[in-house]
């Protein structure tokens, strides 16, 4: 649990997480995580683990970049939406999905420019007709044709609890907190240490911060 998370709920917050790349061993540990805690359709993951070769022979090595949805703070995702089925929350920076809204116009998956959201195709789980247990209970939570994506693990959140992938993390590479506290680990991380927000450029105001 992150040290006065449940007491952020009388403010405005601003959720974000910081993801230190000199620590992240892409170990997929965030993406199996992920899985597990929202059951997601076969071929579809919310949290993804980029890797890229860098330097030259023999000092080459790889650099993992864990991916997830930004929850900007300007989402491009939302205004686009013509049913009001992407939306940001009120009381903090969440951008979450109502599916029984959505259309499956892929309005918000072509404006995302993370390629964060995700639009599942059929109702198959990954034994085909026959749904595990674990699929039957999970799969309740998204629609055939309807938009999904990283919620943060809003319902953690609100618990008071920290998002799975950055609780499940071993080296610590994941760290998530509130942005808008300067006593907050994550701003504190990104005061002392360089830093960048993917595809600043655009606008969005991503609230994932890569710690170089």
């Amino acid at each position: 649990m992150v040290q006065g998370l449940n007491s952020a709920s009388s403010r405005k917050v601003r959720w974000g997480v910081v993801v230190d790349l000199q620590r992240c061993t892409g170990c997929q540990s965030c993406t199996i995580a992920c899985k597990a805690e929202n059951g997601t359709p076969p071929g579809i993951f919310w949290t993804r683990v980029l890797e890229k070769e860098e330097g030259t022979y023999p000092f080459a090595y790889t650099v993992y970049m864990p991916t997830r949805c930004n929850h900007c703070s300007e989402p491009p995702c939302v205004p686009v939406c013509p049913t009001g089925a992407s939306y940001q929350r009120d009381k903090d920076n969440l951008v979450l999905v109502d599916q029984d809204r959505c259309i499956g116009c892929h309005s918000c998956v072509i404006a995302c420019p993370y390629q964060a959201r995700f639009i599942p195709d059929n109702a198959k789980g990954y034994y085909g007709e026959q749904s595990t247990p674990f699929e039957q209970v999970k799969y309740q939570n998204w629609q055939v044709g309807a938009t999904q994506k990283c919620t943060l693990c809003v319902h953690r959140i609100d618990q008071g609890l920290i998002p799975a992938c950055v609780e499940t993390c071993p080296p610590k590479a994941l760290v998530f907190g509130d942005l808008n506290d300067p006593e907050s680990a994550v701003s504190k991380l990104i005061g002392q240490r360089s830093h960048y927000q993917p595809l600043a450029e655009l606008g969005a105001d991503p609230n994932v911060f890569y710690l170089t």
